[in-house]
């Protein structure tokens, strides 16, 4: 069976004879403040495991999920199965059935539908789960011989050290089953996991003890790319054809046969590394990661730099990474990820500018590299072996020639010499400290124990009820909640927390209503700021608090007021409709960012160049010609498939709460988009619209400022007070400006400049 036709196999397999709701992959950047990135096929429905989020009406989903796991990057393309990026198909019930179905559903998929022999396959238990291995034996026939007890290291999953967990179930192909030796699942040479059933029916305390949740579900994940490995009967996933395609470009890229068969060992793990991490980056990219030294932005730079290092492994002397990612991304519209082809040429600019730069910086420390470990392999003992990288050189390439330390520490591991990273560690760690003491000052931030101490305030409030999108005044509201923060006794900067105790005036509160009006930041949007007030409002108000921040505790719902912005005027969905309509290739333009005020923004997008001045000044005016028009705002709730299909623009990366009800707001047909916050009722209300700055802020990433309504007038009061001062100044009409202060007299003014640097030079030599 094809890839295509495993994963369709499965989604039909539960969709019609268990009714299941298909669900489409979330993003690689998912909706948890926890995880870098979508690590597993729960991670979009971890919040309804752990009670935060309702379950969905129809309680039971499958899905294929694009996922990313680097925590084991160092053995891919050594072993047969590793992988940073791959799709893991699940089934998921949310209180619905439980182990007495999913076991045996589990067995006639991969045994009925996907026809694998009964003997091929094994499974585990966790060790104290009898009720599996009695539905194991009893109900589906697996011999106890084929069956194997494990502990809480191999199956049991748990969320964290306390919250929803349970015993799991593996089921693992079999080479070798003609073998005399005992049933050991452990035996990576003879056995491969290929689905994994977990049975979420505890919760565990602080104390570690295990209660039964209200609610068991059930949670699983199959390993697409290992299971068309047994499918396809090939040695590795490499060879599967979702990744053999992009090993043959990465071959042709570097003149080598594309049979795995006929390179070195060495040249074959190279070709493992490129297939791979050419489908991550790809993803990556698309769900809106750009390259950059922190976060998501650094997996994406760490695994393209990995690609191309590999790639001069291999012969490659210059660019190639483009053409590997054409591919990877011709299986992966191929798979169903439309956004990939959607968006495709816009991240190859991108990626392919920052292939060039690690080029350069492999051009410039290279000779480095190869001197540093000579020099540790000559001071390594007689008789080779032990030769030892020093921190202070791992950190002078890194700091000095933008050598990554995992780079240097896999040429020192293929030199035959370890690194040492307590060392590199040390010496990060002093320049981190010279950074600090030049900047001395800096507050204190409120320590991490009492975060965790407000989310547990906020989610014993309850959540808040949003009146926002419909009014701007709520005429009663309920304090649920509230918190005061005073500065510690021990001096320093850090606060003292005060939970639901009076506040004084001038102090900073926290306050929790049962409703609200004043939007929670959140989209790119700022919060709404304005006033509480207890009894009548005004100067009769018994007391008042002025709100100057509003944020969303996601686990609970609750809006927890403390700051101040002034709602008002938006243009962030007329401006990016108007880039996209605009630029040569504006259909590629994605959002990589935004913060709206009450009367500016700033809106980054990723393109790859800049912007000329004529593109700005066409931008611009075609927000004002929709400002004119006086377009109305239409707002309408649908699910998310139709309405992408019906051409509402989707922020990339933006995962969706409730993919069955989405909010799109629309202005004529200037704009369609898939948006939480409030927007104005019509375009008039906007009011004039001047972009005042684009400007390169990354890679590949440029950003725009505008403002509009009443923050124009003082901008152009500003710049007509500038043009007044030059035109005295020049003694010329506004209008021959430009001449002369692009022309003659500033020519004349920098050449006497040069001449008088040029005399005080000559004075003093």
């Amino acid at each position: 069976m094809t890839s295509a036709a495993i994963r369709e196999a499965f989604l039909a397999y539960y969709e019609s004879r268990h009714a299941h709701v298909r669900v489409a992959s979330a993003p690689l950047i998912p909706d948890d403040p926890t995880l870098l990135l979508t690590i597993a096929g729960m991670v979009p429905f971890k919040r309804i495991f752990l009670g935060e989020r309702p379950p969905p009406a129809v309680p039971r989903v499958a899905s294929a999920q694009k996922c990313i796991r680097t925590n084991d990057i160092e053995n891919v393309g050594v072993t047969s199965r590793h992988q940073t990026f791959f799709e893991m198909l699940g089934n998921f019930s949310f209180g619905d059935y439980f182990k007495a179905d999913a076991i045996p559903w589990a067995w006639t998929l991969l045994t009925e539908v996907y026809g694998i022999p009964p003997e091929r396959l094994a499974v585990s238990v966790f060790a104290d789960d009898d009720e599996a291995y009695r539905l194991w034996v009893e109900v589906v026939g697996v011999p106890a011989a084929r069956i194997q007890r494990l502990g809480e290291e191999d199956n049991f999953w748990a969320s964290g050290p306390t919250g929803p967990c349970g015993p799991c179930s593996e089921i693992y192909y079999d080479f070798d089953p003609a073998s005399a030796a005992p049933v050991d699942v452990t035996d990576d040479n003879r056995f491969i996991e290929i689905y994994n059933l977990v049975f979420m029916q505890h919760s565990r305390d602080a104390a570690g003890n295990l209660s039964d949740l209200a609610s068991k579900n059930i949670d699983t994940g199959l390993g697409l790319e290992r299971l068309a490995r047994v499918l396809q009967g090939v040695d590795s996933n490499f060879e599967t054809d979702a990744l053999a395609p992009i090993l043959s470009a990465a071959a042709a890229a570097a003149g080598l046969p594309p049979d795995m068969r006929a390179v070195t060992p060495a040249q074959a793990v190279s070709l493992k590394v490129v297939g791979d991490h050419a489908r991550a980056v790809l993803h990556l990219a698309v769900d809106g990661v750009g390259a950059s030294n922190v976060g998501r932005g650094y997996v994406l730079r760490r695994l393209l730099r990995r690609m191309v290092r590999h790639g001069r492994l291999l012969g490659v002397d210059g660019p190639f990474v483009t053409d590997v990612l054409r591919v990877a991304a011709g299986l992966a519209v191929e798979a169903g990820y439309t956004s990939v082809g959607d968006r495709l040429e816009g991240v190859l600019t991108e990626l392919a500018a920052e292939e060039r730069r690690f080029l350069t910086t492999l051009s410039r420390g290279e000779d480095r590299l190869a001197e540093t470990l000579a020099a540790a392999a000559e001071a390594a003992p007689a008789g080779g072996g032990g030769g030892v990288v020093s921190g202070a050189d791992a950190f002078e390439l890194y700091d000095t020639f933008g050598f990554p330390v995992e780079l240097t520490a896999e040429a020192a591991a293929d030199a035959g010499l370890s690194l040492d990273m307590e060392g590199f560690a040390a010496a990060m760690e002093a320049q981190r400290a010279r950074a600090r003491a030049a900047r001395p000052g800096a507050a204190d931030v409120v320590h991490a124990d009492d975060a965790a101490a407000v989310r547990a305030w906020a989610a014993a409030a309850g959540p808040t009820r949003f009146d926002g999108y419909d009014t701007l005044v709520t005429s009663e509201a309920t304090v649920l909640a509230t918190l005061v923060e005073r500065p510690d006794a021990g001096g320093g900067g850090a606060k003292q927390l005060a939970f639901n105790e009076p506040a004084t005036e001038g102090e900073t509160v926290k306050v929790i209503l049962d409703a609200t009006p004043f939007y929670a930041v959140g989209g790119g949007q700022v919060a709404d700021g304005g006033t509480l007030s207890a009894g009548p409002a005004g100067a009769d108000a018994t007391a008042a608090v002025r709100v100057t921040a509003v944020t969303r505790e996601p686990a609970s719902g609750a809006f927890i007021h403390t700051g101040v912005v002034t709602a008002g005027r938006l243009a962030t969905h007329l401006l990016a409709a108007a880039l996209r309509a605009t630029l040569p290739d504006g259909s590629t333009v994605t959002q990589a960012g935004s913060a709206v005020d009450a009367d500016r923004l700033r809106f980054d997008i990723s393109y790859p160049r800049a912007l000329t001045a004529a593109e700005v000044a066409a931008v611009e005016a075609r927000v004002n010609d929709w400002v004119a028009a006086a377009l109305p705002a239409s707002v309408t709730t649908t699910n998310l498939d139709e309405a992408v299909a019906a051409g509402a623009v989707a922020l990339a990366g933006e995962k969706y709460a409730d993919a069955s009800a989405v909010r799109v707001v629309a202005f004529g047909d200037a704009s369609t988009e898939l948006c939480g916050g409030t927007h104005v009722a019509n375009t008039a209300d906007i009011g004039p619209f001047k972009i005042t700055a684009e400007v390169g802020i990354a890679a590949g990433v440029r950003r725009l400022e505008a403002v509009a309504g009443t923050a124009v007038l003082p901008l152009l009061a500003a710049r007509d007070a500038t043009v007044r001062a030059l035109t005295a100044t020049l003694a010329c009409g506004a209008d021959e400006l430009p001449a002369r202060a692009g022309g003659r007299d500033v020519a004349q003014l920098d050449a006497a400049l040069r001449r008088a640097r040029e005399l005080v030079e000559a004075a003093f030599a």
